[in-house]
Parts: C-alpha cells; structure tokens; sequence
C-alpha cells in the first residue's frame, strides 16, 4: 500500500510538472488558439492504463461501460453551458473557477474517449487523418464555403 501511495504521488508530481513546464498561451495577438504538444494522445493513453491498471479497474473499464461514462462527462459539459445563450470564443464572460471545471470535465471526456479507442482498438490520430479526408471529399471548400448544409444538400 505504501508503494502504490509512493507511485501515485510520484505520478501527481511528474503530471503537476507537466503542466508547470507547459506555456500558458493566451489567445490575444494569435491568429488561433493552439494545443500544448504533451502530453500525445499516446501519454494519455498510456497514463490512462497506469492508473486503471493500478487499481485493478480493467474489469469496468470495457467499451460499454466507457461508452456510457463518456456520456454522463458529456452531460456534464452540456450543463456549464446551459442557460447561459450563445457563449463567446475563449469565454471571456467565465470566471477562473468557471474555466477550470470546464477544463476538468472536457478533459474527463477525452481521457474516457482514448480509452474506449484502445479498448475498441481504434487509433485514433490515424483515425482522424482518414475522417478529415473524407469530409475534405463531402465538403469541398469551393461547394460549401459560408454554408452549414449538410453533404446531401449540396447538388453537382
């Protein structure tokens, strides 16, 4: 017990110092906002299987289930922004507090997400460079530019 103690907080630190190396980017002066490069959706995969690993969890943590938990974090994204009308970019009418939880439950979301791909074995970042060619072919720039049709909608 004392070394799984000692594991974890070994693993709170190198993730605190994770984010403490990080830049903090703000999104004035930059064209668009842009993600941090670590951790790789393979270090959040493989952190995601240290920790479901070290507390024997694996038995839950099937696709059903993940599928599912994915949807009640999904809900819970769903409510920091109910009632609230069309919320602006970059949320500049949220308090800190208000941003943090957002930022905890988004991130709840992905971590379920890169779970439920390594369990259905779907990779993802391979998965997404397919997807994006394929709605480059169902939404050419030239046919769909300013429109929010749907691809049937659009004649030859």
């Amino acid at each position: 017990l004392e070394q799984a103690k000692k594991k974890d907080y070994e693993q709170v630190k190198f993730d605190m110092n994770m984010l403490n190396n990080m830049t903090h980017r703000k999104s004035s002066g930059q064209r668009r906002f842009t993600f941090s490069p670590e951790p790789s959706i393979e270090d959040i995969r493989r952190m995601q299987a240290d920790f479901t690993d070290e507390r024997d969890w694996n038995k839950f943590h099937q696709p059903r289930n993940l599928l599912l938990a994915m949807v009640g974090e999904v809900g819970e994204v769903a409510e920091l922004f109910q009632w609230r009308g069309e919320v602006a970019e970059g949320l500049p009418d949220w308090t800190e507090s208000e941003r943090e939880q957002l930022a905890h439950e988004l991130s709840d979301v992905l971590i379920y997400l890169v779970e439920l791909a390594e369990k259905c074995r779907v990779d993802l970042p391979q998965a997404v460079l397919r997807k994006m060619a394929l709605n480059r072919l169902k939404y050419p720039a030239s046919k769909v530019h300013g429109s929010a049709k749907k691809y049937t909608e659009y004649k030859d």
